[in-house]
């Protein structure tokens, strides 16, 4: 780490910028007055200068600000920004920036495995580790493991659910990934990740051949190389086959259903590998919002895998189908907070509209059934703004579904419209990217729990907006939005491990746990921390020591400390919306056909 570049004023994107794209620096200065910059090759030659443009205190950083502009640099190479008052920085024209952060981005999700053995053949001795949760319950492995979970005791669910509720089957739900930094693995989650992943894939197929070749058989560190199948379908079937499992057996009350969550029953500390966790888990009352995930993502897994795997393909949009009836007979079997308590995240949603309208979408595109094509045009989600400018999420679904309609070939009617929604709103978000000195894509208001992901998934709206119109500022802002995630920023932190030169790598998690652990490894390359969390009744202890009278600006609202899990938290859906953005930047194809 260059301490020089640390102490510097100057924020800049330190993983590179596009010969073909923004070129934009902040720089913090109380200065009234325009500063003069140069920008100086390798050799020390003068190739650009100008003067800096004076934003004052902007609100998000409490920063007074300066914006530099100091493209169009089109050579690719070093360079050094040299700006009046302040340390020469260091700045890099590259091609192909992003194709390596799609391949890392990816790879993280095979670390995150659950149910099988990471190889060191395949991942290195550092981040190889036993598989984790596959000992039987009542065992002599200290693990209780994944092979046969047990529904939550009825004696504890009536405080949750309002009504008692158990059963007395268990299912086997090894396999899946963790969820984030503990050993939960959640369906509602997962379900997003998946989405994510497969759309990347299904983008690629759009984008052109570079994009296909980069995702195909062997691209990505897995097991499953050799079968003929692209790596990130098989990286996205290891979570879809847990989805399945999840499912309520035939003969009970809520047989088709998806339970909500799996988890250890009480909380355990860091670090601890998979293997070693010693508590009992339990299978997490069946939702709505679980059942249709599996409905809309296995609808989508299958036009995908059709070309490889046909009776799976047959097995997923089975399970989709069956997944979709399930929901409507249980419209409203919603998951609640008080569910989050005690060793895992709630993920309690109560308006599923959006899952419903999401899981119609995907199962019209496979299947052009009108059944689910009446159910689209008359939800509420079709005509509402399903691209609020401070991102998308897990529980907000509306903005992948009009996406994927939007953009997947097909007869859908009045898709053109459909269309028109995504453009419109890339371009809201756009508007707000470029009032930023800092060239963020978020509004003030934007820097919640995990405002690293709700970023990207607006970049993935931009992505899905230029893919639709062509519209070269919305590339544009795309691009600069990803500067803010790579170093250029209050803290002057790149959040992706392993990306600049100052990067953050301390994130949450009880395996990447080297902070606590000097034997364990630190979160592997690509990994995506949370990001600044201004919400400070969700803050951890670690911030709120920092910050004990709760005043901070938002972006100053991190630490990148391994406890700090309210700011530094790393997880599925946050990776997956690092992937999405990635595969966009990288393989930017021209405006898909839409009438």
């Amino acid at each position: 780490m260059n301490d020089e570049v640390q102490d510097s004023r100057v924020r800049v994107n330190q993983h590179g910028y596009c010969a073909d794209g923004p070129q934009r620096a902040t720089v913090v200065s109380e200065s009234a007055d325009a500063l003069a910059w140069q920008v100086r090759d390798g050799d020390g030659a003068v190739v650009a200068s100008g003067v800096t443009s004076p934003r004052g205190v902007e609100e998000t950083s409490g920063l007074a600000v300066h914006v530099v502009d100091f493209g169009p640099l089109r050579e690719p190479g070093p360079y050094t920004l040299v700006i009046a008052g302040c340390r020469p920085h260091p700045i890099e024209v590259r091609d192909g920036l992003y194709e390596p952060l799609l391949i890392d981005a990816l790879n993280y999700f095979y670390l995150a495995r659950s149910g099988i053995e990471i190889s060191a053949d395949i991942v290195g001795a550092e981040y190889a580790r036993a598989a984790g949760h596959v000992s039987v319950a009542g065992g002599a492995d200290v693990n209780q493991g994944d092979l046969g979970v047990a529904c939550q005791p009825a004696d504890e669910t009536e405080a949750l659910y309002g009504t008692r509720w158990s059963a007395d089957y268990r299912l086997d739900v090894a396999g899946g990934w963790y969820d984030a930094g503990d050993h939960g693995k959640y369906v509602v989650n997962g379900g997003i990740a998946v989405a994510q992943l497969l759309g990347v894939w299904e983008r690629a197929l759009r984008a052109g051949d570079a994009a296909v070749a980069a995702l195909g058989d062997g691209a990505l560190r897995l097991p499953e190389h050799g079968d003929g199948v692209p790596d990130v379908l098989n990286e996205a079937r290891w979570e879809l086959d847990f989805m399945m499992a999840m499912v309520v057996p035939e003969g009970d009350a809520l047989a088709g259903m998806v339970h909500h969550k799996v988890h250890d029953h009480g909380w355990t500390g860091l670090p601890m590998l998979p293997i070693d966790d010693p508590r009992p888990r339990y299978l997490h009352r069946p939702s709505t919002a679980a059942t249709l995930n599996l409905a809309a993502t296995a609808a989508q897994g299958a036009r995908l895998w059709r070309p490889y795997d046909e009776p799976y393909a047959h097995r997923l949009l089975a399970a989709g189908r069956a997944a979709w009836l399930a929901a409507l007979a249980h419209p409203d079997l919603y998951a609640p907070v008080a569910d989050g308590a005690n060793g895992g995240g709630p993920y309690d949603d109560d308006d599923v509209s959006d899952e419903f309208y999401w899981a119609a979408v995907e199962l019209f595109l496979t299947t052009g059934e009108g059944a689910f094509e009446e159910f689209v045009q008359t939800s509420p989600v079709h005509e509402a703004d399903s691209f609020p400018v401070g991102g998308f999420r897990w529980d907000a679904m509306g903005a992948i579904a009009k996406i994927d309609l939007a953009t997947v070939a097909n007869d859908f009617p009045n898709r053109a419209l459909v269309a028109e929604q995504v453009v419109a709103g890339a371009r809201r978000i756009a508007a707000v990217q470029q009032e930023q000195p800092w060239g963020v894509a978020l509004p003030p208001d934007g820097f919640i729990w995990g405002s690293n992901s709700q970023l990207l998934d607006n970049i993935q709206v931009l992505g899905a907006g230029y893919d639709l119109s062509g519209d070269e500022s919305l590339l544009a802002a795309a691009q600069e939005s990803l500067d803010y995630l790579l170093g250029r920023n209050a803290l002057g932190l790149s959040y992706v491990t392993g990306y600049g030169s100052r990067w953050v790598r301390n994130q949450h998690s009880r395996w990447f746990a080297h902070q606590a652990d000097p034997a364990l490894p630190h979160p592997p390359r690509g990994s995506v921390a949370g990001g600044p969390n201004a919400l400070t009744d969700t803050w951890d202890p670690i911030i709120r020591d920092l910050y004990p009278d709760g005043e901070c600006a938002p972006q100053a609202a991190y630490v990148d400390h391994i406890e700090s899990w309210s700011t530094n938290e790393i997880t599925v859906n946050w990776n997956s919306a690092l992937a999405a953005a990635s595969a966009f930047l990288a393989f930017p194809h021209a405006p898909v056909a839409v009438s």
